[in-house]
């Protein structure tokens, strides 16, 4: 059995029947092809909670790399590996001044990770740079290519988490970024760090270090404090369900969505529920952001999960509005 505590941000133990560490593509096909175990996928272990031992091999994607495929007049197509760190991938993307990906700073995680949560912050998602990305498919056996159509990405949401789940082994992920970056900094908090530094014209590094600096201000830092970041998603309802909402609560921040519904922030439910700050053993909601779930050193994954349902059946019963987790439990 292997110890998965260094390989989860919660800072969880459990354990696996083996590990191996993938570092290429051949190496996993060739795995694969004389393996009749159980597998199971891992990356940075930044998104999800584990709950129970793994009765199977954890696949640790360590694929790296990154290299420029081709350029047009306004983008540059970049593959990285699945194993690469993503903030890692980022620092490199504004270093050769490609844009895209800078309000994505600082999330945790790997490259092959993001496309699966279609991880998004500040006003950008993954799929607003996504081009294509290379898998391996765990039932066949055999190499795959996905589209951004293929992908079906949504809030937080792909294929593969809904029927593609546990199936594919990303090995890469390619990105078309942009030559000549639009600089996207209308995000309060954003604008708000660019006005006090006194940038009235900033660059993707600009924006980089806003984002890093808003991070780093309000997340805890999981090799301090047990977490896997937001654990839950903001809600979207519908303009009908929201013109009630406010009325009762006129006071709540909102954002109004191309498609008409409005999104809110679920930390900003979650204290007015009455959770921010508080702790159960060793299981907690953050206190400087109640979103954020925490480990304060030796919960059990199931006492996190037992915390996000009270905090969910709160919401809901002081809201009529039901939380749905961004973190995956197993």
């Amino acid at each position: 059995m292997v110890d998965l505590l260094p390989y989860n941000t919660f800072g969880i133990r459990a354990a696996a029947r083996d590990l191996l560490h993938i570092r290429s593509d051949q190496q996993l096909l060739e795995f694969l092809q004389s393996n009749c175990e159980p597998v199971f996928i891992l990356g940075g272990g930044s998104n999800i909670l584990l709950t129970r031992d793994v009765d199977a091999v954890v696949l640790h994607n360590e694929i790296k790399g990154i290299e420029v495929l081709s350029e047009s007049d306004e983008t540059t197509l970049v593959r990285a590996g699945g194993g690469e760190v993503w903030h890692e991938f980022v620092e490199w993307a504004i270093s050769h001044n490609l844009g895209g990906v800078e309000n994505l700073s600082l999330i945790p995680g790997t490259v092959g990770a993001a496309p699966i949560q279609n991880i998004g912050a500040y006003g950008a998602e993954l799929k607003d740079v996504f081009h294509s990305l290379e898998a391996v498919n765990l039932e066949d056996k055999k190499p795959a290519v996905f589209s951004k159509n293929q992908c079906e990405f949504g809030y937080r949401e792909s294929y593969f988490k809904k029927a593609g789940k546990g199936k594919f082994f990303i090995t890469s992920v390619t990105f078309a970024l942009q030559k000549i970056p639009v600089i996207n900094a209308n995000y309060g908090d954003i604008r708000k760090i660019l006005t006090d530094r006194g940038v009235s014209h900033p660059n993707i590094k600009d924006v980089s270090d806003a984002v890093i600096e808003i991070r780093r201000s309000k997340l805890p830092d999981p090799k301090l404090l047990g977490n896997a970041g937001s654990f839950f998603k903001n809600p979207e309802i519908s303009a009908e369900i929201f013109s009630v909402f406010s009325e009762k609560y006129p006071e709540a921040p909102h954002y109004h969505l191309e498609n008409g519904d409005v999104k809110i922030p679920a930390g900003w439910l979650i204290e007015q529920s009455g959770w921010k700050g508080r702790r159960f053993g060793d299981a907690g909601c953050h206190e400087k952001q109640a979103l954020v779930l925490v480990n304060y050193g030796n919960a059990t994954g199931q006492e996190i999960v037992d915390l996000a349902i009270r905090i969910q059946q709160d919401v809901k019963e002081k809201f009529g509005i039901l939380l749905s987790p961004e973190v995956n439990w197993i």
